[in-house]
């Protein structure tokens, strides 16, 4: 799941041990909603700009194409009407992927600006990608998030330079590395109830794995000149194999 931007994650909630865990879905209200009807959404600008947003994002963002055409050959095509949604969502996340339904969320509410969306986008397909390719068992093994999760941090622009200065962070070296493993857990802690100390040994024991699986990008893509030359490279794989 991603945050929204100056937002910050709740801590894991301290309830009855007997009290079923929500998988994150409390973070996405409009979930258990019945759909609006066409005329009813469209008043509302927030939808119509996420639609936009999302649209100028799937046919222009490097990082997206190249992970929509990875998913399209791993047998995971993406409908734009089918796999994502934009929604009124809690006010500390930005989107999220639904594993039940095999959709991505947009939160509508929390995505105001089109680099925003590019990354939210972005880090969401990741999951769903990994649920593409591997039999991930997002809500019991928080290992298997936890990967996830790296994965989506380091991939998707969430750490790069500019982004951190966004923030206030500051760091030389090592300092993705710790962007990404900061990350990480703040999403888990967001959607799981799970103890810190619970998900930051989740999220080191997968760290270096995680962190240097790189796939589809063959790379970290810092930028989205990155971006471009591994879409670029991935579409030259794609017919070297092919000649094969």
């Amino acid at each position: 799941m991603e945050y929204g931007e100056g937002g910050s994650p709740p801590e894991a909630e301290k309830k009855g041990a007997g009290e079923e865990d929500d998988f994150g879905y409390r973070l996405f209200p409009d979930r258990n909603k019945k759909p609006q009807s066409f005329l009813v959404r469209s008043l509302f600008t927030f939808h119509n700009r996420c639609q936009v947003m999302l649209r100028m994002t799937l046919e222009t963002n490097p990082y997206a194409q190249l992970l929509l055409e990875a998913m399209k050959q791993s047998g995971c095509t993406v409908f734009n009407d089918r796999h994502f949604s934009c929604e009124n969502c809690d006010g500390c996340v930005s989107g999220g992927f639904d594993a039940a339904t095999s959709q991505i969320v947009l939160c509508q509410n929390n995505i105001r600006q089109q680099s925003h969306m590019n990354r939210v986008v972005t880090h969401e397909l990741i999951h769903a990608f990994d649920h593409c390719r591997a039999h991930v068992d997002w809500f019991k093994n928080v290992k298997h998030l936890a990967c996830s999760e790296i994965r989506a941090a380091n991939l998707s622009g969430d750490c790069t330079l500019m982004n951190e200065i966004a923030r206030f962070k500051f760091g030389l070296k090592g300092h993705h590395q710790t962007c990404v493993r900061d990350r990480a857990i703040r999403s888990i802690l967001a959607v799981r109830k799970v103890s810190k100390e619970t998900a930051e040994k989740a999220v080191d024991e997968v760290f270096d794995a995680c962190f240097n699986d790189l796939e589809p990008f063959g790379r970290i893509p810092h930028s989205k000149a990155d971006a471009r030359r591994a879409y670029k490279d991935f579409q030259n794989r794609d017919r070297y194999n092919a000649n094969l």
